[in-house]
């Protein structure tokens, strides 16, 4: 049976009808018509829901349009097609095939998927919805990381979504914002996550969940993505609560233009030999070489797309509007992995001189200062040395941060460092690697072929518990999970989760203030976070 749905021309106004099976539902009326679902045990997945109309012709570098309604039924059992990206299938440094997407792609991309334990409409579930990473530039609401069972099964409702990405999710140029009523082009991507937002916001309660208790949550470019979510007047009250992995604070610092963006769609066009937007609109998909060299500049790396603050969607970056108040006032759970950087080519295998190097690149004019506190004198010494000047550097990070919440707003902030080494290939080497919590968040270890142990799958159990707990109450404690303090400015504590749940072994006071000084400085704000 053909799984796409025949669209129509009328929109459904009843919606909120279930029909429930052996105790879960295993249909739902929604806005855009009937769906039936996927049985999971006492979960059932809706997998493959269209939020927006396919971004394809005329629509390519537009808002989302609503998605049409359907006739009949549909068989909501499977995921979309991913959105157009390149192929990275069997994985990549220390992201194995778990970590990506496993299908084809397409640019009729603009779906979700929803796993609700409810049994009927009345239930009013909290709900989670999640946003993926892949730095702008590849992931998939399909990943296998994000099946989203063993939380739903936690008494929450979990949702992903796709967005555009690269080229397709974030071309900005001044033909796009010349024809845009709003003068702004770019954050495609961003708006797809909009338009996700308020299908929850319509459709959820026909699903058994809440849309007055939505908690957005995201790793990497999706953590990038919530908090450009709470910097945006145009998702104001679509959701009430946030989780931010490998995101929070500096790592935010900077945010290109809508100058720059428009500079990078000019070289973009330039290197495919074409002079208008119309002409690309018409390029097929597979014919566009996602990211060309900048032909301006030989030699130079790939282009990349990202967001932009563009004035409409973006008026200002996360760390401005965090300044300014205008971040919304919501519970908020960040934090980021003890070796986020690791799979830079040299991280932890640097010579003596190498180290030297990068430090003055990084420090600038406390680079001395640095090099005092953190001596390298053998080149098997830096690997430890770095380590320890990285996870000093986010305890430090992420303290500043939760002091600036503290400060804008009254909402709790909870802040953490992970710490656990997930086991796999090359673990030595990239440790606490970048987005190594999600098998564990997910509670997902099965998904992944790694030689788990008991001590894994206590840790999954506890890290999904204070996610869960989060998703219930803007809190992650709960009975039977270490106290974690919410972070405020006269006690901004950062809790080790991992190996330790607890607080930090006390921080050496001369590291901490060389810390606090730099990130502090405008070349620490303009530095970043990583080492």
């Amino acid at each position: 049976m053909k799984r796409i749905p025949i669209f129509v021309g009328f929109l459904l106004i009843a919606f909120s009808i279930v029909v429930p099976v052996d105790g879960a539902m295993r249909s739902a009326k929604l806005r855009q018509g009937e769906a039936k679902g996927l049985p999971k045990g006492a979960v059932t997945a809706f997998l493959g829901i269209p939020f927006a109309a396919a971004p394809v012709g005329d629509l390519r570098w537009k808002a989302p349009e609503p998605a049409s309604p359907w006739n009949g039924v549909l068989e909501a059992d499977r995921f979309s097609r991913s959105c157009y990206q390149r192929d990275q299938t069997g994985g990549f440094g220390p992201w194995t095939t778990e970590f990506v997407i496993p299908g084809p792609v397409s640019e009729d991309c603009l779906y979700l998927n929803v796993w609700t334990p409810a049994q009927s409409s009345e239930d009013r579930l909290p709900v989670l919805v999640w946003i993926y990473g892949g730095g702008f530039d590849s992931g998939s609401g399909s990943v296998p990381l994000y099946e989203g069972t063993r939380l739903a099964n936690q008494g929450i409702i979990v949702v992903s979504a796709n967005y555009r990405v690269n080229v397709f999710g974030f071309l900005a140029h001044p033909e796009l914002t010349d024809e845009s009523p709003h003068h702004a082009s770019g954050n495609y991507g961003l708006l797809d996550q909009v338009a996700a937002l308020r299908w929850v916001q319509e459709n959820i309660e026909a699903l058994g969940g809440d849309p007055h208790r939505v908690t957005i949550a995201g790793q990497s470019a999706g953590a990038a993505s919530v908090q450009y979510l709470m910097s945006s007047p145009l998702a104001r009250g679509l959701f009430h609560a946030a989780i931010i992995q490998s995101g929070p604070g500096g790592a935010l610092a900077a945010n290109a233009s809508l100058q720059r963006g428009e500079q990078n769609g000019v070289a973009f066009l330039k290197s495919k030999g074409i002079e208008t937007i119309a002409r690309l609109r018409s390029l097929p998909a597979d014919k566009f070489g996602i990211r060309p060299a900048d032909p301006a500049t030989p030699g130079s790396p790939p282009l990349r797309f990202g967001p932009v603050i563009d004035g409409w969607f973006l008026p200002r970056s996360p760390a401005q509007a965090l300044a300014d108040g205008e971040q919304s006032d919501i519970p908020v759970l960040g934090g980021v992995a003890a070796e986020e950087a690791s799979f830079g080519e040299n991280y932890g295998h640097l010579t003596v001189e190498s180290f030297t190097n990068l430090a003055r690149r990084r420090f600038g004019s406390f680079a001395d200062a640095f090099l005092k506190l953190y001596p390298v004198e053998r080149d098997r010494d830096s690997d430890a040395v770095q380590k320890e000047a990285t996870r000093d550097r986010y305890r430090v990070a992420l303290k500043i941060w939760a002091e600036e919440r503290s400060r804008a707003g009254r909402s709790k902030t909870f802040v953490y460092l992970w710490n656990h080494v997930e086991p796999g290939p090359d673990s030595a080497r990239y440790g606490a690697f970048h987005s190594s919590e999600l098998a564990y968040v997910f509670d997902n270890l099965a998904v992944a072929d790694r030689p788990f142990t008991e001590q894994d799958r206590r840790i999954a159990r506890a890290m999904s518990s204070y996610w869960v707990q989060f998703v219930k109450s803007g809190d992650p404690n709960a009975a039977g999970l270490a106290s974690w303090p919410p972070a405020s400015g006269s006690n901004p504590v950062v809790m080790d989760l991992g190996d330790h749940f607890g607080a930090p072994p006390p921080a050496d006071p001369a590291k901490a203030a060389f810390f606090e000084k730099y990130l502090r400085s405008d070349e620490g704000r303009a530095g970043g976070w990583m080492f």
